[in-house]
């Protein structure tokens, strides 16, 4: 074990040294091109290299140095590990709020997420979010079992009366309370056709977060357990995370109950 994180310990203290791994595996490079590409002198990258020969990570081929297969099998390994733990810092704040019960859910998916969670002094960072990304669709799919902000709810309203496409799985409660905010705006909103409300009793991992979808990014909606308030939001562009929340979407609403918008009259005040 000493070995080994001595040798994580040698790559991870020298930018030099992972830059010049970096550099080596897009192939074959010289030496003025690692100095170029690391930014480091052409002393410092020939000890670099000199001790990269030593363990048998690199072979010289004239001018040029190439990894050899236990050089490759280091920089992947190494590399995926730095990777890891950047996701890792960038969710460490949030990480009690990721899915559990949604099927195929991976960090991994999440890697290049935004992540807007309340700042010192500034607790509005995720409600301003979420609003930026349902202004900015043409559609909004997902299920949550709380009621959001009325400056969300007023955004989604208005983009659905100006025609996004519009489905949306809510727990009994939720639904309750979206429509209690203002009983007259949901009903406008429901009878659109564009519009598809649904209903689900049990929403995986309702306790702790939603999912939505828009056009290009898939999103989790992270909330308190406790007063159901949205606490972050982590949201990627990422292809195969939009895929994987499609893919979960499309389960819950398999099992969820579409509304009657007529249903929405009676529950109406008089």
């Amino acid at each position: 074990m000493t070995v080994g994180i001595d040798n994580i310990q040698f790559l991870a203290t020298s930018a030099h040294r992972v830059g010049v791994l970096e550099t080596l595996r897009d192939g074959p490079t010289d030496r003025r091109e690692l100095c170029e590409a690391t930014g480091a002198s052409s002393p410092t990258v020939g000890r670099v290299l000199a001790d990269f020969e030593e363990r048998r990570w690199l072979v010289r081929d004239g001018p040029t140095y190439g990894l050899t297969p236990l050089g490759e099998y280091v920089t992947d390994r190494f590399l995926a590990l730095r990777d890891a733990m950047e996701i890792e810092e960038k969710l460490r704040d949030v990480w009690q709020w990721l899915p559990v019960e949604m099927p195929g859910f991976s960090v991994d998916l999440f890697a290049d997420a935004v992540v807007s969670y309340p700042g010192p002094g500034y607790p509005y960072e995720p409600v301003e979010r979420l609003g930026q990304l349902i202004a900015s669709t043409s559609s909004l799919r997902g299920f949550d079992n709380i009621v959001y902000k009325s400056s969300n709810l007023e955004t989604a309203c208005g983009a659905v009366l100006e025609g996004m496409t519009f489905e949306y799985v809510f727990t009994p409660e939720a639904l309750e309370g979206t429509f209690a905010w203002n009983p007259d705006r949901i009903m406008e909103v429901a009878a659109c056709e564009n519009a598809t409300v649904l209903v689900h009793d049990h929403l995986p991992d309702g306790d702790r977060c939603g999912l939505g979808i828009v056009d290009d990014r898939a999103g989790i909606c992270c909330h308190d357990t406790a007063t159901g308030a949205l606490v972050a939001v982590i949201d990627t562009d990422a292809p195969e995370a939009r895929d994987w929340a499609l893919s979960v979407f499309e389960q819950v609403r398999a099992e969820a109950t579409p509304v009657d918008p007529t249903a929405f009259e009676s529950r109406a005040p008089s």
